[in-house]
């Protein structure tokens, strides 16, 4: 074995070994943040049960007793995700297939060049700029009091979801191999055919996830969310109602608590069902993606 060969698997070994140490450390910091929750958040169910904080419809941790029932907070933020979901996955998924597929090549490279910049815009310059423009519009197009609510939040969302979906989505449907379509062609495919039986189909696993990661971000979104919604922790009925989420009471309400009292044990325990919540739908797209490859 010559010095060439033997330096190459050396450089292999020690890449081989940071990866795997990085992916270690990934996991011991996701297992540490859940045992921080955890260790901050639990003790409030010694105090209120586990079915009234998640079940209970108020949510007054100021009050005289304290209720801490976040079923408002959980429907709000599912309400807005939902919202935003509905606009911007097949907004996202159309546009990336235009790109990809049906854009001319000057066009495309503008197009990109301006969702990456999208991408870029900090929330709290959205969260304003919706505050300023779809609150007013929102309250005058259906006569309610206030602008500030479920809808302009889902709105919002999906316009800071879509570069996301957009962006990787796109990227996944340019992997799709060359012979795809050419053989699909071949066979008498028209272009529409062939992008959306063909290439859609083959690039399903990197679609989902474009909208994982979107999805992701709506979720954990707080500042946004924060100035658009309302903050009104009530159960909603319609997209035309004020809401809170689970994340804009956590940023809303932790510089208020004692350290160590029941509401900061409550704002950590918002914390551990954010957590789960994420892991669920991270753990339901994982299983999707294996089903598919298989």
């Amino acid at each position: 074995m010559d010095i060439r060969t033997r330096i190459r698997k050396i450089r292999e070994f020690i890449i081989e070994r940071m990866i795997f140490l990085s992916a270690i450390l990934s996991i011991i910091i996701v297992a540490l943040i859940f045992a921080f929750l955890l260790k901050e958040g639990l003790s409030i169910f010694w105090r209120v049960p586990l079915s009234d904080f998640l079940f209970a419809r108020n949510w007054y941790p100021i009050s005289e007793p304290p209720q801490f029932g976040i079923l408002p907070l959980i429907l709000g933020s599912i309400l807005v995700t939902a919202g935003a979901g509905i606009i911007s996955i097949p907004i996202g998924i159309a546009s990336a297939l235009f790109i990809a597929e049906i854009a001319p090549r000057k066009t495309k490279e503008v197009m990109k060049a301006g969702i990456e910049l999208l991408a870029a815009i900090p929330s709290v310059v959205i969260g304003f700029i919706g505050m300023i423009t779809l609150g007013p519009l929102i309250k005058t197009i259906f006569n309610l009091p206030t602008g500030l609510t479920a809808l302009s939040g889902s709105i919002t969302l999906a316009f800071m979801a879509m570069p996301t979906i957009v962006s990787i989505a796109e990227d996944a449907i340019t992997a799709v191999p060359r012979q795809y379509r050419e053989a699909a062609i071949a066979m008498g495919a028209t272009k529409w055919q062939t992008t959306w039986r063909i290439v859609a189909y083959a690039a399903r696993p990197g679609m989902l996830a474009a909208v994982m990661l979107g999805i992701g971000r709506v979720i954990g979104e707080t500042m946004a969310v924060m100035m658009v919604t309302g903050n009104a922790a009530l159960i909603p009925h319609s997209f035309l109602q004020p809401v809170r989420t689970l994340t804009a009471t956590v940023a809303a309400e932790m510089g208020e608590t004692v350290q160590g009292g029941e509401h900061y044990a409550a704002l950590f325990a918002i914390g551990i069902v954010l957590f789960i919540i994420t892991f669920l739908i991270n753990g339901a797209a994982d299983i999707y993606l294996n089903k598919t490859k298989k």
